[in-house]
């Protein structure tokens, strides 16, 4: 025991080992956070610095302090106790295992252990603790004051297409009897992850959007309230609508293909991930904020479970689940992979954007992911094979040319006006789902770079688009 008790105090105190130089209560404050970590074993007569200080033990201390133990945890700890000597001094360790069900507390206090130090858990993470003990989500409890009645039935068969579509499972076409199945449902009762799948009408939680020029100067602001994965489509939506587009233009016949301000489907992991993995036991929104090299996603709840940032790092991290019936849901239609596979599709996805940055941490009362870049990436020549490669020379930095500046707004202004050239800004703002001014303002800067032109009168006139190509030719 004496090399293994030095090769522990050269060490020193970590995430299971505290040194206590006597014992007394601050000794079962630490037993109790142990137990509702990963265990870990105290030593009584050994100071802070690791110097060995040594307890006088008598006849019947080890029963009193297991019986101290006992008496102040609740459910009751009972810890193995062992008394060894070292430098002629006696040492007394105590060692608890990780307890199955948890959180346990003194007296009435509940303790975690993280790194070196014990914290005290306030209710929100006690409340979580329990779930995740018991391997229970916080999704998978009843919704009090709504019923089956409250469901979107068209919301519910779309979600039963996709998910007999996806292959991953086979589902009948009644939806109760589905519901039923995937846990959704119970006995006509409806889960908090069916009312946040399925309302018929808005839930309680906000994802809030805005297009920053500066932290504090918001040119674009938006507020989602919706069910689940509508909330994936209308983020998505709004932000290609906000983030802008370079464009390479290959060979003699000036084909022009679309390179979005960001890797899309590492976005759309990221939304998923907010979405899906956010604590719902906060109050606080998802917030989404763009600024004009920087996209921000802020997700309250931080990492669930054991997850730590650095284990999040590497490409080999377990992710545990904390919304368990939402994640289920949206894997069955193929939207994620179960065991947690996302951020390492976003390193993936970023490859290709050499100049691109993936940054999280932890934020206050959540968890914060961000794309950041110093230069527009602006050509897909990487990862094109010889036989792929245009003749000509792709333009490699952005260009004066009008199709080479045009923003995502600009685009879907064009593609809408096309279809239907009498729209007024008004109508546009709605499909875009941005201000009317921000409108005119884009509608100016096309009319100036010569890609469209009023026809008659601002009301009972239409616009006329000119041809992208025709411009690039010259035409």
């Amino acid at each position: 025991m004496d090399k293994k008790l030095q090769h522990i105090i050269l060490q020193g105190e970590t995430e299971q080992v505290e040194f206590k130089s006597a014992f007394h209560d601050d000794v079962i404050v630490t037993l109790v956070a142990f137990a509702n970590t990963k265990g870990g074993c105290v030593y009584v007569g050994i100071h802070d610095d690791g110097s060995i200080k040594g307890v006088q033990i008598g006849k019947e201390t080890i029963q009193k302090w297991m019986n101290e133990i006992k008496s102040k945890t609740q459910p009751s700890i009972i810890p193995t106790i062992e008394v060894f000597c070292m430098d002629k001094k006696k040492v007394v360790s105590i060692h608890v295992q990780e307890f199955p069900v948890k959180p346990l507390s003194f007296k009435g206090r509940y303790y975690k252990r993280l790194n070196n130090a014990n914290h005290q858990l306030s209710p929100k993470e006690i409340t979580e603790l329990n779930l995740q003990s018991l391997q229970l989500s916080w999704d998978s409890y009843i919704k009090a004051g709504k019923s089956i009645l409250d469901l979107s039935e068209v919301k519910i068969e779309k979600f039963i297409n996709q998910v007999n579509q996806s292959g991953r499972f086979k589902l009948s076409g009644v939806w109760k009897d589905d519901l039923e199945k995937l846990g959704l449902i119970k006995k006509e009762k409806i889960t908090n992850a069916a009312w946040l799948l399925f309302a018929a009408k808005n839930t309680e939680y906000n994802i809030h959007l805005g297009r920053f020029k500066t932290p504090s100067l918001i040119i674009d602001d938006k507020m989602l309230n919706t069910t689940l994965f509508e909330a994936v489509e209308e983020t998505m939506n709004y932000i290609i609508g906000q983030i802008k587009v370079a464009f390479e233009i290959t060979g003699k016949t000036t084909k022009r293909t679309e390179i979005f301000e960001y890797p899309l489907p590492a976005l759309r992991e990221l939304v998923l991930n907010a979405i899906i993995h956010r604590d719902y036991l906060s109050p606080i929104d998802i917030q989404v904020k763009i600024f004009d090299q920087a996209i921000t996603f802020y997700n309250p709840g931080k990492l669930y479970g054991d997850l730590t940032i650095e284990q999040l790092q590497k490409d080999n991290y377990q992710a545990n689940t904390r919304n368990k019936l939402i994640a289920e849901a949206f894997y069955l239609v193929g939207d994620i992979e179960k065991y947690g596979s996302g951020f390492l599709r976003i390193r993936d996805e970023i490859r290709n954007y050499p100049t691109m940055k993936f940054d999280f941490d932890h934020a206050p009362n959540g968890f914060l992911t961000q794309f950041s870049y110093q230069i527009q990436k602006t050509s897909i020549d990487l990862g094109r094979s010889d036989n792929d490669k245009p003749t000509d020379k792709p333009t490699d930095k952005p260009t004066d040319k009008p199709t080479d500046s045009l923003s995502s707004n600009q685009i879907e202004i064009i593609k809408y006006l096309s279809e239907k050239p009498n729209l007024s800004s008004k109508e546009l703002a709605d499909l875009l789902h941005i201000r009317a001014d921000s409108v005119r303002e884009n509608l100016s800067k096309l009319k100036k770079k010569g890609l469209i032109k009023r026809i008659g009168p601002a009301r009972g006139g239409y616009w006329q688009i000119k041809s992208i190509a025709n411009e690039q030719n010259g035409k």
